[in-house]
């Protein structure tokens, strides 16, 4: 059973704030996936809710005359996998919600309940913190534009204030032309099952001198909230791609990162299993941009 107090269908951005402002106990829905469960389990027995689901202004994915890539926040996953655009600029980002659930989850989830459920284990999480996306929040009047990682609070906890909607995942133009990534994730299941540990690389390459130009490596449920390993980015920065880097990869995240002893896996398995999965996931995303460079370089000679 659902102990739903009340039920509000927006018609559009406007009127769910306006409904979210008119019952501030209410909480949104869209695909429902995580909500309805919680709900089911008496987490949030009697509440009311207030549906985003249909509002067209908040689904599918544009770029903008600059580059930028817009990725509504009523967009459901697959519909992200199999968009041209994310296709062929940021593919890693399609992979990596393509991992969330079973397809059924796939066709209701979205990507901004995926955000702003907060939870660790998210598949979208660890990517649109390494493309350093923002969000954009409406409440009707000004609205805020947000970095994803100042988004994140704590364990389910981000800072969606009151009577504010997620309306877009923004990926700048800068922060992905160039860019090559590739999302691993760990489970007990290959399938249906959420992340033990998972991780995405995205990095930059000079193809001509065999050089790491940039990197970003994050982890899902390594930390309280998606976590970026600075420490090791900049250590890896400038090195030649080589068996050197790789190891050095590997090393590094397991002293940076800070997994918890939990049922699912000890915190020593963790470490061992992200030092593993930041090298895989790094060497892919080095190999993708080797494949397009040779692409490119082959197009221009024919």
């Amino acid at each position: 059973m659902y102990d739903i107090e009340n039920y509000y269908q927006a018609e559009s951005v406007k009127d769910a704030v306006r409904l979210l402002n008119e019952h501030p106990d209410a909480r949104i829905i869209s695909g429902g996936s995580d909500v309805l469960i919680k709900i089911r389990e008496g987490k949030f027995a009697g509440t009311s809710l207030v549906s985003i689901h249909g509002i067209k202004e908040i689904q599918g994915v544009k770029m903008a005359d600059n580059g930028d890539i817009y990725i509504g926040a009523g967009t459901v996953f697959s519909h992200i996998t199999n968009d041209a655009i994310i296709r062929k600029y940021i593919p890693v980002l399609g992979e990596a919600v393509d991992q969330v659930g079973g397809p059924q989850v796939r066709n209701i989830g979205t990507i901004g309940g995926n955000i702003c459920n907060g939870a660790v284990s998210a598949d979208s999480a660890p990517t649109v913190f390494s493309l350093n996306a923002l969000l954009r929040l409406e409440d009707g009047k000004e609205g805020r534009l947000v970095p994803v990682k100042d988004f994140y609070l704590g364990p389910g906890r981000v800072d969606l204030r009151q009577g504010e909607i997620l309306t877009y995942v923004i990926i700048p133009a800068k922060e992905y032309e160039g860019y090559h990534g590739h999302y691993i994730k760990y489970s007990m299941r290959n399938a249906m099952d959420i992340a033990t540990l998972s991780c995405s690389v995205v990095s930059r390459i000079d193809p001509q001198k065999k050089v790491l130009e940039d990197v970003r490596i994050t982890f899902g449920v390594a930390a309280p909230v998606p976590y970026r390993c600075h420490k090791t980015e900049e250590a890896l920065k400038g090195m030649e791609i080589g068996d050197e880097l790789f190891a050095k990869v590997e090393a590094l995240v397991r002293e940076e990162i800070n997994p918890r002893d939990s049922w699912r896996a000890s915190k020593a398995f963790r470490l061992q299993i992200g030092g593993e999965i930041a090298k895989r996931a790094l060497k892919e995303s080095i190999r993708r941009g080797m494949v397009d460079d040779e692409n490119a370089a082959g197009g221009e000679q024919s």
